[in-house]
């Protein structure tokens, strides 16, 4: 397996690690960022094809040029960048396209944070702050070629009697669709669907209920060894119940956006197009497996609508039988992850992917109950001294993702935070001249080095 390379952006201060000392993973389709030889290569490409790189000084016959370039091979090739050869050939090193469709859609998640209303004097809060028609414009996307038309709102199945919060539902994300200029430029009709992240309360306690449950979302076809994580599963499927004139949960308000999309653009090029940070990846990846799993996305024996999951930074959501599932149905899952992210390794920092045979060869009777990552990996590597809290940070993500990595711009450092952990522990032990502590302590850190 090729090492992890850190891509810094030295705006935000991140420490570097070398890539021999960051900690192994065994995820399956684990993939990394371009070393110094290609990323200096990928970094000349992308100045002529993303339009954040473009130099101010180009004439305007150049600029047209350098567009019509980028917009005919994008719109070629992007069934490849949705993943329907699972990115073979497009992610070591990362591909400029792919690299910038990651951006895009992880812009498309941050306006769900900027949007989002948490002023509780606000009339709108626990709301968007602004009209779907205004929404892009509103967070500073300008017009990004796609029209917002559903609000989406989830309600926790959480109630904490001393928040001030109402018991209702929260805006957790939009629906977008591609406009007929941008339909030319992607090739495609495309239908966005877009998450944030926990914010309140309840979203922080459902991402704590860390048990197993039976999926069930097809009632024709139960599943019993399809299994996700309740909190998750409450958030999607849980509505106002209370109240004959609520919210319908987040799974219907959903399902019934996409068939309606679907059948008002029949017959184009179409693709679905999931994003989400955090709570919000395992959001879309429930709807990625919802909308699959009951055949929305269609169209005859052998022709599907593609069905792809761009996530950030996001946790594990179901057992192996979830993961199986989801790749037999063809749902492609991009994950872009930052190593010294704690949350990228929740829930199943034990009962996951990597413990569930023994020598390779010996499955454990507890395999069902193993919680398992789905799709391919993209590893990033930062970490903030002064803020650590970054390791986790949407913005952070995608800040190294505009940022390549450059040689001389690279501060390496010779510890990474595991080491610098356990020596830290096994300092402490020592004082105590505790010999089994100081190994309990060793073989702990280890552990969760290798998870």
């Amino acid at each position: 397996m090729a090492s992890k390379i850190l891509m810094p952006n030295p705006s935000v201060n991140h420490v570097a690690y070398s890539a021999s000392m960051v900690p192994r993973s065994r995820s399956i389709g684990q993939v990394c960022l371009p070393n110094k030889s290609t990323a200096e290569t990928t970094a000349s490409i992308s100045q002529s094809l993303v339009a954040s790189s473009i130099t101010p000084t180009m004439s305007t016959k150049t600029l047209d040029k350098t567009s019509s370039t980028r917009t005919s091979t994008l719109a070629h090739m992007w069934r490849e960048v949705q993943g329907c050869n699972n990115w073979a050939g497009l992610v070591e090193p990362l591909h400029p396209f792919l690299r910038q469709e990651i951006i895009r859609y992880g812009e498309f998640v941050t306006a769900c944070y900027q949007a989002f209303d948490l002023d509780p004097n606000s009339k709108r809060y626990l709301t968007c702050k602004y009209g779907k028609k205004n929404l892009f414009r509103e967070v500073g996307m300008g017009n990004p070629g796609y029209e917002v038309t559903k609000y989406i709102y989830a309600t926790p199945d959480v109630n904490i009697p001393i928040q001030n919060e109402p018991p209702c539902g929260r805006w957790v994300g939009y629906v977008a669709v591609s406009s007929d200029d941008a339909v030319r430029r992607l090739g495609r009709r495309d239908i966005v669907i877009t998450f944030r992240g926990t914010v309140t309360n309840p979203e922080w306690i459902a991402n704590f209920m860390s048990s197993l449950t039976p999926a069930k979302l097809d009632h024709n076809n139960p599943r019993p060894d399809v299994k996700v994580e309740s909190g998750f599963l409450s958030l999607y499927t849980s509505n106002e119940s209370d109240d004959k004139f609520g919210l319908k949960s987040c799974r219907e308000q959903l399902l019934s956006e996409v068939s309606r999309l679907l059948n008002r653009y029949k017959g184009e090029e179409l693709s679905i197009s999931l994003s989400g940070h955090s709570m919000g990846s395992s959001l879309a990846l429930l709807l990625a497996y919802d909308i699959a799993e009951l055949g929305l996305n269609r169209l005859g024996p052998n022709l599907d609508i593609p069905v792809t999951v761009f996530s950030f930074g996001g946790p594990r959501v179901g057992n192996l039988g979830f993961k199986e599932r989801c790749e037999e149905l063809g749902v492609r899952v991009l994950r872009i992850v930052n190593v010294n992210d704690p949350i990228t390794k929740l829930p199943g920092v034990f009962l996951n992917e990597n413990f569930r045979v023994l020598g390779g060869r010996y499955e454990f009777p507890w395999r069902c109950s193993c919680y398992a990552h789905v799709g391919v990996e993209i590893v990033l590597d930062f970490f903030n001294m002064q803020n650590p809290s970054c390791v986790h940070d949407l913005g952070s993500y995608i800040s190294l993702l505009k940022c390549p990595k450059k040689g001389d711009q690279v501060r390496k450092d010779e510890q990474n935070i595991f080491i610098r952990a356990r020596e830290s522990i096994l300092s402490r032990a020592q004082n105590t001249n505790m010999e089994p502590l100081r190994n309990a302590a060793s073989n702990l850190v280890n552990l969760f080095q290798n998870v």
